[in-house]
This record gives C-alpha cells, sequence and structure tokens, in this order.
C-alpha cells in the first residue's frame, strides 16, 4: 500500500486531485474509493453541472425524453469533493500544483481526465444558429431547433453527426448531412464497410451530400464549395473529436502527435504522480502493437480502474483492453469491439443490404475486430475471442447461422 492510502500526513496533504468531471475523472474517484484510498479525494469539473453522462446526450437528452443524465453517484458519502465550474488553466509539476480559474490547487497524485473537446467549423465562431453536441447545454440549446421542427444541416457524417441526424429525424426535421469524404464514418471504417450506411440516411428521409465541402454559413442557408445553398434553420457541426489538453503547453507533460497525453501501460505520464485516463490519453496496446488513442464511452470506464490500483500501491498488469463503442443511428444498433488498423483478412457475415450483418477482421489467422449491425451475439463472441487471442476459420467464419465462438480451430 502507497502512503497515500493512510491518513493524510504532512508528505501528502492534497491526496488525490482529479481533473476532469466526466465518465473517467468521476469513475477514477469510485474506483479510488473501492479500491481502498482514504484520503482526500478532489474531483475538478469545468461544467457548472452535476457530473453526467454523455451518451444520452444525443438521445434521450435532446428528444426533451429525459431532463438530464447525472451520474447515480453519492460524491457526499463517498467523501469526494466536488469543485464545479471551474476550469484548469495549467499544471506546475515542480510544486505539485494544478492551476484552475480559482487559483491554484496543490495535490499529492494528479489525475488528468480532461476529455475531448468538437473540433470547431472554421469561420462560423460566434455565426447564430451554429451548434455543437458535446455538453449538457449544448443538448438543451438544441432540444428548441427540433421541437420547432427546423431545417437542419448537420455538417459531418462520423458516429456523432450519424446519431444527431437520426434524433432529429425523429422528432420531425428536415435533414441534410454534408461530408467532405465520399463516404459516411470514412475515418473509422475501410470504404467497403461503410458503403452499405450510405443507405440509411436516405431510408430515414434524411439527405447525405457527400464530396461536399462548406464553403461558409450565412443566416438561414449553408452555402458549399459548389455554390449549391441548403436551407439551414440550424446548422449542427460533428467533424471530430480533439483532447483537450492545449492547457498543458509548457507543464513538461509529453503529448503526442493528436495532443493527446502520451501514457504508458499503466496510464502513467510523463512526469512522476500524474496519471491520464479516457478520451484525452493514448496508451501502447501489446495486443495490437501500436499506441491506441480510443475515444469512446467504454476505456472511460474501464481505463479507472487501473489509475485507482497504482495509486493505491497495487501492481495491476499493463492497460490493454478490447477497445469498444456502440452507437444508435436510423433504427439500427451499431456496435464494434477491437482495433482493425493491421488487420490483413475480412470476413463478412451476412447481408449488408439486410437489417442484420457483421465483419469480422482477422490479423494472421485471429480475430482483431468485429463490427456488427444488429447482431448483439457477435459482438458478444467477438471481444471474448479478441480477448483470447483464438485463431478462426475463415470458411466458418463466412456462415452467419454459425456463432463465432464455433469458428475456433
Amino acid at each position: 500500500m502507497s502512503e497515500l492510502t493512510q491518513e493524510p500526513g504532512p508528505t501528502t496533504p492534497a491526496g488525490v486531485v482529479i481533473a476532469g468531471a466526466g465518465m473517467a475523472g468521476v469513475q477514477t474517484a469510485v474506483a479510488l474509493r473501492e479500491q481502498g484510498f482514504r484520503g482526500p479525494v478532489t474531483l475538478i469539473g469545468a461544467e457548472p453541472h452535476q457530473p453526467y453522462d454523455r451518451p444520452p446526450l444525443s438521445k434521450a437528452v435532446l428528444l426533451g425524453k429525459a431532463e438530464g443524465s447525472a451520474f447515480d453517484v453519492d460524491f457526499e458519502s463517498l467523501g469526494v469533493e466536488l469543485r464545479l465550474g471551474l476550469d484548469v488553466t495549467g499544471l506546475r509539476p515542480g510544486r505539485r500544483e494544478l492551476d484552475t480559474a480559482g487559483g491554484p490547487v496543490p495535490y499529492g497524485v494528479l489525475v488528468l481526465a480532461t476529455g475531448a473537446e468538437p473540433v470547431r467549423l472554421p469561420g462560423t465562431e460566434g455565426v447564430p444558429g451554429v451548434h455543437l453536441l458535446r455538453t449538457l447545454d449544448d443538448a438543451e440549446r438544441l432540444r428548441p431547433v427540433l421541437a420547432r421542427q427546423l431545417d437542419v444541416v448537420v455538417v459531418g457524417a462520423g458516429w456523432i453527426g450519424a446519431e444527431f441526424a437520426t434524433a432529429a429525424r425523429e422528432a420531425g426535421c428536415a435533414v441534410t448531412v454534408v461530408e467532405a469524404a465520399d463516404r459516411p464514418l470514412a475515418g473509422a471504417l475501410p470504404a467497403e464497410v461503410a458503403a452499405p450506411m450510405t443507405a440509411w440516411y436516405a431510408d430515414s428521409g434524411a439527405s447525405l451530400r457527400t464530396r461536399a465541402r462548406v464553403a461558409r454559413v450565412e443566416p438561414g442557408a449553408v452555402v458549399l464549395d459548389d455554390g449549391s445553398r441548403l436551407p439551414a434553420g440550424a446548422v449542427v457541426v460533428g467533424v471530430g473529436a480533439r483532447p483537450a489538453t492545449s492547457w498543458l503547453a509548457g507543464s513538461g507533460i509529453e503529448l503526442g502527435a493528436h495532443g493527446e497525453v502520451v501514457a504508458d501501460d499503466h496510464l502513467r505520464t510523463s512526469v512522476p504522480d500524474v496519471y491520464a485516463v479516457g478520451d484525452c490519453a493514448s496508451f501502447p496496446s501489446g495486443r495490437y502493437g501500436e499506441r491506441l488513442l480510443v475515444h469512446h464511452w467504454d476505456n472511460a470506464l474501464q481505463g479507472p480502474r487501473t489509475v485507482a490500483a497504482n495509486i493505491v500501491g497495487e501492481t495491476p498488469g499493463p492497460y490493454d483492453p478490447v477497445p469498444y463503442f456502440w452507437s444508435e443511428q436510423f433504427g439500427r444498433f451499431v456496435q464494434y469491439a477491437g482495433h482493425h488498423g493491421a488487420a490483413d483478412a475480412m470476413v463478412w457475415r451476412g447481408d449488408p443490404a439486410g437489417p442484420a450483418w457483421s465483419v469480422c477482421w482477422l490479423r494472421e489467422g485471429r480475430l482483431a475486430a468485429v463490427l456488427a449491425v444488429g447482431r448483439p451475439r457477435d459482438l458478444a463472441q467477438g471481444r471474448r475471442l479478441i480477448e483470447t487471442g483464438a485463431t478462426l476459420d475463415p470458411a466458418l467464419l463466412a456462415d452467419p447461422a454459425r456463432p463465432l465462438k464455433k469458428a475456433v480451430v
């Protein structure tokens, strides 16, 4: 057990400070208490709201089916101090101080869990009617847009763009989705896998404009680079997210090519007693032989257990989860597990024109990733097979009537 698990003493007066009150930050606080940490825990969040879960923002909260998605965590009974509505502005490791808008906060151990921030569309700063969808306030600003059934233009056909378009169509809005690439999910999936998803937009009554770039946004319209004008009572930008780490400049914390905190296989940063978890950090994966930057909910749920175990002095194994995420769009439940970047073979299971199908990626005969559309059993079995490193027979795998686990050789 580390000295931080004891009652606070002169060497660790500040205990653990967690910068970021999203899923990763909250779960770190919870995991510390579950693993026996008894020292002070302070959770700092930039938003004034009680810490909340983000996935419902693009679904129930946006459609007015729920007022919020606050975590069911009793912070008071856990002995976790919440400091909300407080921006972090810098870090001085030599003094063990976190700079905030309210002044410096001393720490014994610091956990960076500031997540990611949406990429803004150039030239739209301050333009009325242009929205992002990342925070509870964003969702509440968009609710009346859907309630009034305005014409909506969505910029970006990635996961968040598709989910918002789904909600807007459900609310009765006319929706046009503008995508610079030649297909939806161009940055996430190979062309042949994303291609069947193109038809989902038309099936739902949404218009998808690919190979289209926004030239400018005017009041009531989006002008594309080919001169065409799209009526827009509101514009929703979903062109990606980047790690929220600009505030770490000059701190000595190593940042990667995407601006993320470079963590090791125990989620330790380049500075002693500073950890990083969730969307703001990358980690080396022994399973895939490369560094992964995972911007998904499940990573923010799993990583805190490793961080907490290290803080309380246990010796957990390397952090190397099988990445997992899901998306609900256009009446379909899409799930993905693994990482297909270095795969050398791909096997289809089922007809991609139908309501349920999946794709499996193999690397040297072992399952590397699986994408399942309406086939949750494929996802559940595939995730376990990736974890165990099982070798599969591609011919058996291609039979959609055969469970994935029955393709093991």
